[in-house]
């Protein structure tokens, strides 16, 4: 009989509707195998299950502010590292750098919050904590634009550097043993209208819209690009590349030391080595879904907080374990990041001609 060829090959771009419909039937998709999954392990009414999670994220007002304040925090990380991403220089480093970020604003609330006014405080919080995240960012920099060393193992390596740094600060200055640092929200960012959260979502929003522009409206936007494509393209057409990726790296660094200084500054008015729960990881998900434009981040970065939020919410309103939860998430986002792959890929099929035996 003959053979069949199965090859993938790239698919021409969709109209703006058609690949809505398709991440539409995708999400479908994906809340009917999480239906039938939740039915066969837990014998519980999906339904139940789905109002759950919409209870999780949207039951009270308080729990809306919740959803808001932590989605602008994962797209902020978000955006920090879209540039290095979008030039292929594979930063795993925001955890580590959103982390001393916020040890460098912790020391700074206490250590400088008696002796300087407020407002000079905050300038300090701010230096401070956006200062901490280039260095963290640039060191793995420099290293590879110089010596071509292995971004992904030298930024990863730095996040663990930064979580040992913050559990020794916090094993020599919480004199009482418990490792637990009380929080110093008289030091914190400004409360705007009595809203904790709403200074952290505004800064989030104007971040959001300068990313795009700077991505793609400058000079600078159109460098990374050509870099991500090609370097050999990019030195040909004489662009700097050394100086592109520590420049982007600066940008990124900066970037999460604002994330860095929303969380403790204006979130926990406090630094744990949990104080970035992940969101440095996370992020890369959230970035690589929007394909690296800020203002679709915000639906992906929103998407992935509602199904954390709405996941804790269900483990505990039926008492089932996490596991349950965790596995209705994978579902989910399997099927979105599935859909991508078919967005941007056709499976053709062709005959080979020849007779097998």
């Amino acid at each position: 009989m003959k053979g069949l060829n199965f090859h993938i090959a790239k698919r021409e771009p969709m109209v703006w509707y058609k690949n809505m419909l398709v991440r539409a039937a995708a999400i479908l998709a994906s809340l009917i195998t999480s239906a039938v999954v939740i039915m066969l392990l837990t014998q519980k009414n999906p339904l139940e299950i789905y109002a759950s999670m919409l209870s999780g994220a949207f039951g009270s007002s308080l729990r809306i502010w919740s959803l808001v304040q932590n989605t602008a925090i994962l797209l902020c990380i978000s955006l920090a590292i879209t540039p290095a991403f979008k030039m292929k220089f594979w930063n795993i480093g925001a955890e580590g750098q959103v982390l001393i970020s916020g040890l460098a604003t912790t020391c700074v609330m206490m250590f400088l919050g008696d002796s300087l006014p407020y407002p000079v405080l905050v300038i300090a919080m701010i230096a401070a904590s956006v200062l901490a995240g280039i260095v963290w960012a640039v060191v793995p920099a420099f290293f590879k634009a110089i010596w071509n060393t292995n971004e992904t193992l030298f930024t990863l390596m730095m996040n663990y550097v930064a979580i040992q740094l913050v559990a020794f600060f916090l094993k020599y200055f919480v004199k009482s043993g418990s490792g637990v640092l009380e929080p110093m929200p008289q030091y914190g960012l400004p409360v705007l209208f009595g809203q904790s959260y709403l200074l952290n979502i505004i800064i989030v929003a104007v971040l959001t819209v300068l990313s795009y522009v700077y991505l793609k409206k400058t000079k600078h936007g159109y460098e990374i690009s050509v870099v991500g494509e090609s370097e050999n393209t990019a030195k040909y057409i004489g662009i700097n590349v050394r100086k592109v990726v520590i420049r982007t790296l600066v940008v990124s660094g900066a970037l999460c030391g604002i994330a860095g200084l929303l969380l403790v500054g204006g979130t926990n008015h406090t630094v744990s080595t949990t104080t970035v729960d992940g969101r440095g990881f996370t992020a890369i998900m959230v970035s690589w879904l929007a394909k690296f434009n800020p203002f679709y981040m915000v639906l992906t970065a929103l998407l992935i907080v509602f199904l954390e939020k709405g996941a804790g919410q269900v483990a505990t309103d039926f008492r089932l374990p996490g596991a349950i939860s965790d596995i209705v998430t994978g579902i989910i986002l399997f099927f979105i990041i599935g859909c991508e792959f078919f967005l941007q890929y056709e499976i053709l099929v062709s005959k080979n001609g020849k007779e097998n035996d």
